[in-house]
This record gives structure tokens, sequence and C-alpha cells, in this order.
């Protein structure tokens, strides 16, 4: 049984990276079964960092220019090179978490060159498996993508795990499936308690606190059960990040006052408060 060791005396410090944006959404595109007639958020796309003395991860790996370009996004920065906005080198980072396999999260994986990369042994199935012979199923993944992460399985580059798994102390992955079949959480111990990065188990707040779903689904019950989930895992509400939503770049403050709008520290309380009933 998966069970947490003690809290860590020494937090990880969590950033979060802007560097695409899409524009003028309509409802569809972001909830399921949506009234046509409501208001549709923007989508931010964000990589993630954590770091402390002993060890240090990103989170994703996001998109570049071709993805950006065939699929319509703006690109603001490229998420291997915007890692310098925090000191780090792509080049030298040892280990990026995937939460899943979609394009959006799992580009420019030979920009790391050194790291080992931990997913879901349920993600890797699902991208190689007989759900890609459907075509509505291959939407949101880049087979380029894929066959690298193939040849990183070949390398002796890729770390999987099966649910629920301890990193190290302080930082734990837990499979949620839902949005895709392998999409993994991760529960970070930070100087303001356990907060859940929710990646794409909630795109926006509206998500997980309304009950609401984002289109692109794998299975509509793991998502609903999913954000269950993130509310066990984290300290409160105002300890759970949505994978996409502008509003993170409002509620947090910058992780330097000139990155206002381009990375934000996310181990520091909301500069709002956001606490609301769960749905």
């Amino acid at each position: 049984m998966f069970k947490i060791t003690d809290v860590p005396l020494e937090p990880f410090e969590v950033f979060a990276i802007r560097y695409a944006h899409h524009a003028n959404r309509h409802a569809g595109e972001n909830f399921l079964l949506a009234d046509p007639h409501e208001f549709a958020s923007d989508l931010d796309y964000f990589v993630w960092v954590l770091r402390r003395h002993d060890c240090s991860f990103v989170v994703d790996t996001g998109f570049g220019e071709e993805a950006a370009s065939r699929r319509g996004r703006e690109l603001l920065r490229h998420p291997a090179e915007a890692l310098q906005l925090l000191q780090m080198d792509a080049e030298q980072v040892t280990d990026v978490i995937l939460t899943h396999l979609h394009y959006d999260h799992a580009g420019s994986l030979d920009r790391f060159p050194r790291a080992r990369f931990h997913l879901q042994d349920r993600e890797m199935s699902y991208v190689t498996g007989r759900s890609m012979c459907h075509g509505l199923m291959r939407v949101p993944f880049d087979v380029e993508n894929v066959l690298e992460m193939v040849r990183h399985v070949f390398a002796g580059r890729a770390e999987f795990h099966d649910g629920d798994a301890e990193i190290v102390p302080g930082l734990s992955l837990h499979r949620v499936g839902g949005h895709s079949a392998g999409l993994q959480i991760l529960r970070v111990w930070t100087q303001r308690g356990w907060v859940v990065l929710a990646s794409d188990a909630s795109h926006l707040y509206s998500q997980f606190r309304q009950g609401r779903v984002f289109p692109v689904v794998y299975n509509v019950g793991d998502v609903l059960e999913g954000y269950k989930r993130l509310y066990r895992l984290a300290d409160s509400p105002d300890h759970i990040i949505p994978g996409h939503d502008p509003l993170v770049m409002k509620y947090y403050p910058p992780a330097r006052p000139d990155l206002s709008g381009i990375a934000v520290r996310l181990d520091v309380a909301p500069r709002l408060a956001l606490t609301e009933p769960r749905p």
C-alpha cells in the first residue's frame, strides 16, 4: 500500500512558467455540455519547476514553434529556454515528470538530454495501444513526441510508476486518469503545506469547483472522481493549482519583480483568498 513518509524538514519551492496562450475560445472548447452563451476563459500553458537544495524537477516540457503554428496557439517563449529565467539549464536537468503525453505537456523531449522521465505505465500503454487506432483519440497527441518517448524508454531513460508513488520525501505522484488514461497529479510539500499540481486533472478553477468536465476526455467518471482526489490530497482548495487557468498568474506573486505575468511562485499563499464550497 502507498504510504507517504514523514514530512521532510525542507519544503520545495514551486514555480509556474507561462509559455503559451490560446485566446478567443468558445464555451464548448472548455466545458462538456456547455451552454453556448456562457463565458469561455482563455487558456494559458505552463511548465512547472520544483526545487530545494538536494533535488530539482521540471514538470512537463510544453510544445515548440511547429506545434504552436499547427494548432493555432500563441507561443510566448520556448519552455526549455524559459527555464533560464529561473537559472536552470534544460540540458542539465536530471528529472522530468510528465503528467501525461498530450502535445502541450510532452513536446521538446530532446531538449533534455540528461533527464530521466517519470510517467505512468498506463499512459505509455495508452499512447502505443489500440486506442490510438481511432483518429479522435489521437487528436491531443503528436506522434513525434510519442516516438521520442519510446526512444527514451529504449535508452533506459524512463522511470515508470503504477498508480501512487513517492519520488522523494515531500513529493508524490498520483494517477487519476480521466483526461488521459495515465494522467498523474503531484502532491508537493511547501512552506505553506501540501500543494497539489493538478495539471489537466482540472484545466480551470471552475472545473474542479463546479464539477464540470473539459471536453477532451478519456473517461468522464474518472475526471469527476479525480476532483475528489484533488481535495483529499491538498491542504485546502487554495492549495490546488489548475493546469491552464490564466488566473494563476493573477492570484500568485511573481517569482521575481521582473517576471510578472511570466513566472509565479506557488509555494506561497495566493494574493487573493480562493476558498469556495466544493461541488
